[in-house]
């Protein structure tokens, strides 16, 4: 892995591409990007604003968990500390420098002229800079004023819009800002001094920054003609899985927002199309919507996992209980590589993932590359560690058809033949903590199999007292359980999971280890698949949400365990 100490450029950089807006660039290569981050989904980040934060030099934030964002969408992890032997410490960064440019170091929001020396000065510098900020940079946000700042300056710039709250809230809520009976829509910001009489027509409003003054705004409308029966919508924290809707009229919007406690940011939607939203609602609908999902994994496997939660709009927290680390001795998978080099094997059989990147590692350690698997015969135990030898570039000869496990692997491996196997040895590296099954199934078939340690499973550190209380108290809606040491892990460093928390395991095995620890499983995958298990979990939390329709009864997550309030939230 490469690294870097925080203000390197050690990436490869593409250039800002296009011609500057206005000014011309610096003579060393300084140049703005003003890119719009959108309301809050990730996914909502155009494609130009993915390689433009890719080839930054500095990133100038403008909200807290911009910073966040930007290390997750581009697999960035955090900064760590490097001590040397001289105790020196290095701050060690494989990311852009990170600048705030929303506030002070008072805590006080910067103003415009603030905000843009911060970025300037990187870019006098010759640094490629990305200006972020929350939603379009050109709609209700500094950007044209910064912007003009670059021209002054004489540095090079260029404007990503972005997805704006005016727009993307409203979707998001199920509501259209138009329709072949409304076909009219003004986006007004509370924050600005208003005549609402000119609004006293149908068209649809969106209302930005109204949390505050909504009680007033209501009330003005209402005086200017407006119905005080017309729907109104508020939603907060729009587009992310936090997201609250709340429906009512402008008589009732501000007391209803008050028992909601609704808090900024929050997008407002005045009009007819409000009531669409009881058919088109979609994301707040989504099978896992808001649930707070625990992901008990191996850090670096939890990402395919945690995505597919995402997808169904489960928030996914994970918490390693497994750090996969070498073995205590290193020369036993030593001598099993250089036998493999030298042709000592017929099969390798591969059991995991992991063991896929034990070898792979010690194969780069050795210089070597997939060349050295030439006539060598290989197994894999399933689908999923069959990608992982294809990413290798390699083909799995051999995959189980039915089980995937060590027994499905043994039902469809061939028995060894004097005649037509030149070699009877097999090379199996795993985990330590391993069973033998597949072992002694190898040796009845008539095969000498070199049982090698590739790697050791350890039990991870506790996770921090907040996430312990809240697995034990039931703040967790589900927990998936992806292997039995998963099971064992998480009950020895955080205990067992509340009786309210919904229990999803990937098989068989899994759930016997569940059940052996008291859990009641809720929910198994019908296969052994990671992706497989997060369809079941929504399926499970589809037909919940159904049972709860169908009776009457108010959508909840498995966490709430207390009546809602009297105020209409809409699922």
């Amino acid at each position: 892995m490469t690294r870097r100490t925080a203000g390197s450029n050690d990436r490869t950089t593409a250039a800002p591409g296009g011609s500057p807006a206005v000014a011309t660039g610096t003579p060393d290569g300084g140049w703005v990007s003003f890119v719009g981050s959108g309301p809050g989904d990730p996914g909502l980040l155009t494609v130009r604003a993915l390689d433009l934060l890719r080839a930054a030099d500095v990133v100038v934030t403008e909200a807290p968990d911009h910073e966040v964002l930007v290390r997750s969408v581009l697999g960035i992890p955090t900064p760590t500390v490097v001590t040397d032997e001289d105790g020196n410490e290095t701050v060690v960064d494989e990311g852009p420098v990170f600048l705030d440019g929303g506030f002070g170091e008072d805590g006080q929001p910067l103003t415009h002229a603030a905000r843009a020396k911060v970025l300037l000065k990187p870019a006098k510098a010759g640094k490629h800079v990305v200006r972020l900020m929350t939603g379009d940079p050109f709609l209700y946000a500094s950007g044209p004023e910064e912007a003009q700042a670059c021209v002054k300056a004489g540095i090079g710039f260029e404007i990503v819009p972005g997805v704006s709250a005016a727009t993307a809230v409203p979707a998001y809520a199920g509501i259209p800002l138009t329709t072949r009976s409304h076909r009219e829509v003004t986006v007004v910001s509370c924050t600005d001094k208003v005549d609402w009489s000119q609004y006293a027509d149908g068209r649809t409003l969106v209302l930005l920054s109204s949390v505050g003054p909504i009680a007033d705004v209501a009330s003005a409308l209402v005086a200017a003609g407006r119905p005080a029966s017309t729907p109104v919508a508020m939603t907060r924290v729009g587009t992310t899985t936090e997201q609250v809707t709340v429906t009512s009229t402008l008589e009732n919007i501000a007391a209803d927002a008050r028992a909601a406690k609704i808090q900024p940011p929050a997008v407002t939607v005045v009009g007819e199309v409000v009531d669409l939203r009881e058919t088109l609602s979609w994301f707040e609908t989504k099978p896992l919507f808001g649930w707070r999902v625990l992901v008990p994994r191996t850090k670096d496997q939890a990402g395919p996992l945690s995505a597919r939660l995402r997808g169904y709009g489960g928030v996914p927290e994970e918490v390693p209980t497994i750090s996969v680390e070498p073995p205590r001795n290193p020369q036993q998978m030593d001598k099993a590589v250089r036998g493999l080099v030298e042709g000592r094997y017929e099969w390798i059989a591969f059991t995991s993932a992991n063991a896929v990147r034990a070898v792979r590692e010690k194969f780069e350690e050795y210089g070597l590359d997939a060349r050295a698997f030439s006539g060598l015969k290989i197994a894999a135990v399933g689908d999923k560690t069959a990608e992982a030898i294809g990413a290798w570039g390699l083909r799995a000869d051999l995959v189980p058809t039915g089980e995937q496990s060590a027994a499905g692997l043994l039902e469809v491996w061939p028995e060894y033949d004097e005649v037509l196997d030149p070699i009877n040895r097999v090379f199996l590296p795993r985990a330590d903590i391993a069973t033998e099954n597949l072992v002694a199934g190898l040796i009845d078939l008539g095969w000498e199999c070199d049982d090698v340690t590739a790697y050791r499973t350890v039990r991870a550190a506790p996770p921090a007292a907040p996430v312990r209380d809240a697995i034990k108290t039931g703040k967790f809606d589900a927990v998936v359980f992806t292997s039995s040491s998963t099971v064992r892990n998480l009950v020895g460093i955080a205990g067992k999971p509340h009786p309210s928390t919904v229990i999803a395991v990937i098989g068989p095995a899994t759930a016997k280890t569940a059940e052996e620890h008291g859990l009641r499983v809720d929910v198994m995958a019908p296969s052994p698949s990671a992706e497989v298990l997060a369809d079941a979990l929504a399926d499970f939390g589809a037909a919940r949400r159904l049972a709860l329709l169908e009776s009457g009864q108010p959508v909840t997550k498995p966490s709430d365990r207390k009546t809602t309030s009297r105020r209409k939230v809409s699922n």
